[in-house]
């Protein structure tokens, strides 16, 4: 199985958004409405090279402070597809 390993900017968020989001019952960040800049993209074949690569990316000094961070997602796995938003059932 294939991977993408991702380092992206964390957003900041102002109080505001903050008590807006939990008052409202929503989600503070929403990364299929509105992804977080990306800095890195590698690819990697199986999980222990991405599991590698990911610990890597993660001595930068930007992770290590919190500013970025890094994650690690499977490509092509049959497990976790999406459902179709025009077939059946809606």
């Amino acid at each position: 199985m294939r991977f993408l390993i991702v380092r992206t900017a964390i957003r900041a968020a102002a109080d505001t958004d903050i008590t807006a989001a939990w008052a409202g019952g929503r989600r503070l960040r929403d990364e299929t409405t509105r992804p977080e800049p990306r800095r890195q993209v590698v690819h990697a074949e199986d999980l222990d090279a991405a599991l590698l690569l990911a610990r890597a990316i993660s001595t930068v000094g930007a992770v290590r402070s919190g500013k970025q961070r890094v994650k690690v997602l499977p490509l092509d796995d049959p497990h976790h597809r999406r459902a179709d938003p025009g077939g059946p059932g809606t």
